[in-house]
């Protein structure tokens, strides 16, 4: 560790700014990032005093291929990006973490007691408890510390603040109590089990992986506890085409039983045959039998698990294209997946409001601009959020002129996947 001090000396001096590079990717944003780091420090050290510190990093997520096909144990394809939260950290004595994250309260969480409180369902302290309990209970050490977290991942906006947030507790916890021995896949087994079980929120466990490993991956989660992880090697930017994210300004309020509903779907469509998830089911006997589906489990379960059998292909075709050079090929089927996702997932907007379509304008206004020039589709768990687009780099401009015009300034943002996950910076 080294003193707030010295760190904020060293920062000013430029002495880090290769490391950030690593990270950001961007050189762009490297002074950026630099400054954003030395205010951090200060304002650590306006919280708790000047101290030895340590800075983690946790980064935000792109789904590339495979929506909501984890939960039903399927293939995803996806990346950590150069958006993160960032943890000034200070060990302390004892079981309490002490926990400011820019822009909200201040959290104050006895380790002690590991048990969910039904009061902090929904909650940041929630999620520290039930991180701090799944690495626990799997044999690693926790233990007391206090934090200043500021992020810029955006908040409710498809690229998975929570799972970001939940890495970097994990991340702390490996780096202060166990040497930053715990593996990137069990940090994320954690975080998942903290979503689910403390927070209250149903997820399976891909923002989790995709932002504690890092990097653009493809992972099998045919075995939740054992998934296979595979790196895909990808330089979007050596076939001219750039990662834009578009925030639609729709809200994520109230939309956790939307969510709830396609797995729950899905499960009654795997319990019709007999299984516990889509993945064990045939799809030949599925489509075989899709008229009895139909009766039983109701035409919107029928359609999510259609899409699901599709779309798990899909992503092996994605994995399969990019290692090819085939980038047409992957940009085909990236369209696809998106509109599966309108047309059987069915998770652009909630019937509950059906006035209210932030994503689904987005995706229009894309189809009407994009062609020749890159695919669209919805990017995360959708109902509100994001939309994902591929578009090549002399278009780049245009696109998010007409993105910021529909939704304000400064609305799309155009990303780099990163190669790290959730890691000591410094």
């Amino acid at each position: 560790m080294k003193s707030t001090g010295v760190l904020l000396r060293e920062l000013e001096a430029h002495e880090h700014d290769g490391r950030l590079a690593e990270i950001y990717v961007d050189p762009g944003i490297v002074d950026s990032q630099n400054r954003r780091y030395q205010a951090a420090l200060r304002k650590y050290e306006e919280l708790y005093g000047a101290g030895e510190v340590e800075i983690y990093s946790a980064p935000g997520r792109s789904e590339v291929g495979g929506n909501h096909t984890d939960h039903q144990h399927g293939e995803v394809l996806a990346a950590s990006i150069n958006l993160d939260a960032i943890a000034v950290v200070g060990k302390t004595e004892g079981t309490t973490v002490q926990l400011l994250s820019e822009g909200y309260p201040r959290i104050v969480a006895d380790l002690s007691d590991l048990g969910k409180k039904d009061e902090e369902e929904g909650t940041s302290a929630g999620l520290i408890r039930g991180v701090a309990h799944g690495l626990l209970k799997n044999g690693h050490k926790i233990g007391g510390f206090r934090a200043y977290v500021t992020s810029d991942v955006l908040n409710g906006a498809g690229m998975s603040s929570s799972a970001a947030f939940e890495v970097l507790v994990g991340t702390v916890f490996s780096g202060l109590y166990n040497g930053m021995a715990i593996s990137p896949v069990e940090i994320a087994q954690a975080a998942q089990y903290a979503e689910n079980v403390y927070f209250g929120k149903p997820s399976g466990l891909m923002d989790q992986m995709a932002c504690s490993v890092g990097g653009l991956i493809h992972i099998d989660f045919a075995d939740q506890d054992d998934p296979i992880v595979e790196q895909v090697g990808v330089d979007f930017g050596a076939y001219g085409h750039s990662l834009c994210i578009t925030d639609t300004k729709g809200s994520h309020a109230d939309l956790t039983d939307d969510y709830a509903q396609i797995p729950r779907e899905m499960k009654k469509v795997a319990e019709f045959f007999g299984k516990g998830f889509l993945r064990e089911v045939d799809g030949q006997e599925f489509f075989r039998r899709i008229a009895e589906v139909r009766e039983t489990c109701g035409d919107r379960a029928t359609l999510r698990a259609l899409h699901f059998f599709e779309e798990d292909k899909r992503v092996g075709r994605e994995a399969d294209a990019l290692s090819r050079g085939d980038f047409a090929g992957f940009l085909q089927a990236v369209k696809e997946s998106g509109d599966s996702s309108f047309k059987y997932l069915q998770n652009i907007y909630t019937n509950r409001d059906v006035q209210n379509q932030s994503v689904s304008i987005g995706l229009a206004v894309s189809d009407s601009i994009l062609p020749g020039h890159g695919v669209s589709r919805v990017h995360g768990g959708g109902f509100a959020g994001t939309i994902q687009a591929f578009v090549e780099d002399g278009f780049v401009g245009e696109y998010r002129k007409a993105m910021d015009g529909v939704y304000g300034e400064g609305s799309c943002h155009v990303l780099k996947v990163r190669p790290f996950g959730g890691i000591l910076v410094m």
